[in-house]
């Protein structure tokens, strides 16, 4: 009986040293720290799937659960100040046709969206619209296409977008478009990456519209692009580039991730990396384990492909919702910080930032599940032994900055000429498209 009682004061003080340990005086300074800095901050999400999720179920943005990672309350929480809603023309538009009009359809979508809540959102579009924003207590909603065949080969097509508010274009989306190699649809069974080498990098259209979004003041994203345009980019662009949602190939080896190389290089040239916090972007664990499951569905994979050889709109949907049979394995939050740090080690302080992907992932890692999650980052970073300066870096102001520099470029070419290419008829073309899904 004493030993057992013994035992018992033993686990009771075990347990007191234990609930000690997670409320020090230490950690509760780090959490009110942290709590100051994130409200104090910008906090900026350079790609949220927004609109592909409204599409696939309207429901009011004000609306708790409206999408399954954002909608306006959960925003405010966790203190988002701006957010770029994708443009995301999937891939099977650039074999069918139509892709400029669904651009169109959902920059439609999204103007009516913050229209329609004028208290909460504001539409920017620069660096001081999006301050004077949280200056009003607004979120800045900001737009970039995702999927350069959405400009149907067309710098008009281009400008036009810009007018209509888009500052970004990620330059492909997993299909090789006619200007720009893509990295791929490097999810599927049958992925061979020589497909997708169809202009070694960028060709001179590709050229062209890089220059053609300097001048115009609208960033390069370079998700979803191969390693080759990427280097083609570098070489041509004369403002900084970026890329809205990736993570490091370092820590999780996948084609849409990058280099420590390409890192640097983004960051030498006055660009940031916006870091995606999809688990399949994360962690190697996950990679490898999804693609074993991913590659026991080759044999239906072939039969949808065969069955809708002639409907590339069909095919993706179908191939969509195959893929999603595969269980999705979830990581830890805090490989979100590992990657950022990795930039933040490679590249310096100013080389990084956050380009979730929300709702255009399926697999938010368990502890970040949606935007309300943020200031889990702030807090994270800070007890890593980061400094404020660096963690509002991360927040938002190396992107802010980047976004600034390329506006100073694009004030510099004000006296260059438009582009043409692609404005005479029959220039325009189409070009074969994968299926597939959102990543």
């Amino acid at each position: 009986m004493r030993r057992a009682g013994i035992l018992v004061v033993f686990a009771i003080a075990c347990s007191v040293a234990i609930g000690a340990t997670a409320t020090t005086p230490g950690d509760d300074a780090i959490a009110s720290r942290a709590a100051r800095l994130h409200r104090g901050a910008v906090v900026l999400d350079t790609h949220l799937d927004v609109p592909y999720k409204l599409e696939e179920q309207w429901a009011d943005i004000a609306t708790p659960g409206a999408t399954p990672h954002f909608d306006i309350p959960r925003a405010r929480r966790g203190g988002l100040t701006a957010g770029f809603f994708a443009v995301y023309v999937p891939a099977g538009f650039a074999e069918a046709g139509g892709a400029a009009r669904k651009a169109l359809d959902l920059i439609d979508m999204v103007q009516r969206i913050v229209a329609t809540h004028p208290d909460d959102l504001m539409t920017a579009g620069s660096v001081a619209e999006i301050r004077q924003a949280r200056k009003q207590g607004k979120i800045a909603i900001l737009m970039g296409i995702e999927g350069g065949h959405a400009i149907e080969d067309s710098l008009g097509a281009l400008r036009s977008f810009h007018r209509l508010g888009v500052r970004y274009m990620t330059l492909t989306h997993t299909n090789t478009n006619n200007w720009a190699d893509s990295s791929g649809p490097f999810y599927l069974p049958d992925f061979n990456p020589a497909e997708h080498k169809r202009h070694g990098g960028l060709n001179d259209l590709g050229r062209q519209v890089v220059l053609e979004m300097n001048r115009i003041g609208m960033m390069i994203d370079i998700s979803h692009v191969s390693d080759d345009t990427i280097d083609d980019v570098l070489e041509t662009s004369r403002a900084p580039v970026f890329a809205s949602h990736s993570s490091c190939r370092a820590i999780a080896d996948i084609p849409r991730n990058l280099t420590d190389a390409q890192i640097r290089r983004i960051a030498e040239r006055g660009g940031v990396v916006m870091i995606n916090i999809g688990s399949y972007f994360l962690d190697q664990e996950v990679v490898d384990v999804q693609r074993q499951a991913v590659a026991a569905l080759r044999p239906e994979y072939d039969r949808l492909k065969q069955l809708h050889a002639d409907d590339p709109l069909k095919r993706s949907e179908e191939i969509h919702k195959l893929l999603n049979t595969v269980p999705r394995r979830r990581t830890s939050w805090t490989r979100a910080v590992d990657h950022i740090e990795h930039v933040l080690k490679v590249a310096g302080p100013e080389a990084v930032g956050i380009g979730s992907d929300f709702d255009g992932i399926e697999d938010p890692p368990e502890g970040l599940d949606d935007v309300s999650f943020l200031p889990r980052l702030t807090e994270e970073l800070l007890r890593r032994g980061h400094s404020e300066t660096v963690v509002r870096g991360v927040l938002g102001e190396n992107f802010l900055r980047c976004f600034d520099r390329v506006d100073g470029v694009a004030r510099g070419m004000a006296g260059t000429a438009p582009g043409t290419a692609g404005t005479v008829p029959g220039q325009s073309a189409t070009a074969p498209a994968q299926s597939g899904t959102r990543r």
